[in-house]
């Protein structure tokens, strides 16, 4: 999800290097801190990265199952049906397809939308994030496998929710693995522990024991991506407007495509 110049990937591969050459040495730092070392450089790469990626991106999401080929451009993005519910496309599913993208080459206004509804949630996740260090107490107690470390976390009594977003992130609890030479995010896995309310339950509300589960890997020598997003929540929260409170998504087989893709080349490439 970023990547800086290349001096500075070099630098920081070093000091990883030396940092994990050190650890047996070290004593490690607390909990939070990691955590909150980790946060700031997932913000921070993530507002350097202006990469494109095409992939197969899988949803389950309202009792329907698709499998498409997404292209990334700077002006949106392309996807291309490869089957429905388990079923590959019809002639005339392929036909319809092929004129969708035709429309949005010719009128990309649509794709502009979505874009723009991605970057707003994407805002939203950053605030979140942000919050993570002080809304959550995290266990001392690590699991480390390799460069990995397994955290338990629970809701911190003392944060004062800001919005109602947050009011939901605090009301979980659960674990987050973190690369800890990278400073990475690897997986996050929660759960509600008590319902949430918003406006006496007028404006939304979420049941308890609702399951979310994250998790994004490194697909290129400094590029990290979601490739997993698991959201199993019972009610009902208008806070993304990309993201549903029951919709499971896999991203596979990500590769980079060039910076400046027009929307004419990214179908040309789904075609294909």
């Amino acid at each position: 999800m970023a990547i800086g110049p290349t001096a500075v990937l070099v630098f920081g591969f070093l000091c990883a290097q030396a940092a994990s050459d050190q650890a047996a040495k070290d004593p490690p730092a607390s909990a939070k801190e990691l955590i909150r070392e980790v946060i700031a450089n997932e913000i921070k790469a993530e507002k350097a990265d202006y990469s494109h990626w095409a992939f197969q991106l899988q949803t389950e999401k309202a009792g329907k199952s698709e499998i498409d080929q997404l292209v990334e451009t700077k002006d949106g993005n392309l996807q291309m049906p490869i089957s429905m519910n388990g079923t590959p496309l019809t002639a005339k599913q392929k036909q319809q397809a092929n004129q969708r993208l035709q429309n949005f080459i010719h009128n990309p206004s649509a794709l502009r939308r979505s874009l723009r509804d991605e970057n707003e949630d994407a805002t939203r996740s950053q605030n979140m994030l942000k919050l993570l260090p002080d809304a959550f107490n995290f266990s001392d107690e690590e699991k480390r496998s390799g460069k990995l470390v397994k955290l338990k976390f629970t809701p911190n009594p003392r944060f004062r929710p800001p919005s109602r977003e947050a009011q939901v992130f605090h009301a979980m609890e659960g674990e987050i693995t973190v690369n800890r030479e990278q400073l990475r995010l690897v997986e996050i896995s929660g759960h509600l522990v008590h319902e949430v309310k918003f406006g006496a339950g007028l404006l939304g509300q979420l049941d308890k024991g609702g399951q979310f589960y994250v998790k994004q890997e490194q697909v290129a020598p400094g590029f990290w991506e979601m490739t997993a997003l698991n959201v199993q929540m019972r009610g009902k929260a208008l806070f993304f407007k990309t993201i549903g409170v029951r919709q499971k998504i896999v991203r596979s087989g990500l590769h980079r495509v060039s910076d400046d893709l027009t929307l004419a080349q990214a179908a040309d490439m789904l075609k294909k």
